[in-house]
């Protein structure tokens, strides 16, 4: 099915939510994320979970990678008490900005994950480089005219993709019985 090409490999209520030492034994080494409405709200600077999220994953092994679409300034501030790797304007859902934040974090398509709360961005780029994709749900809901228009749009795309997921549980626990 063609809406298959939004679908998340996973999805989470929040970021700071996932186990991602579950993710580091299953043999994922590298972490890329969204910035906006995925680690903070929109326009916000980083807040002691994300510093602490991004020193866990560092303790863990992981590399990380910020993928955003905006511009340098709004990147590398957020950035600066973190020191990740980063990259501005990746113009998502083009691949290339995940391919170069693979590159920068010295991981491949098979060890890397991607965690956004956008399906047309975050989730359809990741999906169109081979990454293993996290969907998490937006911080806050106050957002870009252009972004509450996307929402509208996800929300069949969701619903579809929720169907399935229980169709999928449905059949596994079937074939348990």
């Amino acid at each position: 099915m063609i809406l298959d090409t939004f679908f998340p490999s996973e999805e989470y209520k929040s970021t700071y939510e996932i186990d991602f030492e579950a993710y580091y034994e299953k043999g994922y080494r590298g972490v890329i994320f969204d910035i906006d409405n995925t680690l903070v709200p929109h326009n916000a600077g980083p807040d002691k979970r994300v510093i602490a999220l991004m020193e866990r994953l560092k303790q863990i092994g992981f590399s990380v990678c910020l993928l955003s679409n905006n511009k340098e300034p709004r990147v590398a501030s957020f950035n600066e008490p973190l020191k990740v790797h980063y990259i501005f304007k990746a113009d998502k859902p083009s691949r290339k900005g995940y391919q170069r934040a693979m590159a920068v974090m010295g991981t491949g398509e098979a060890d890397t994950l991607f965690v956004g709360d956008q399906l047309f961005t975050d989730v359809w780029g990741a999906k169109r480089t081979g990454l293993f994709s996290i969907l998490v749900k937006p911080i806050h809901p106050k957002e870009e005219i252009q972004i509450v228009l996307k929402r509208y749009l996800e929300r069949p795309i969701l619903w579809m993709y929720h169907r399935n997921m229980k169709k999928k549980a449905n059949r596994t626990k079937t074939d348990r019985d």
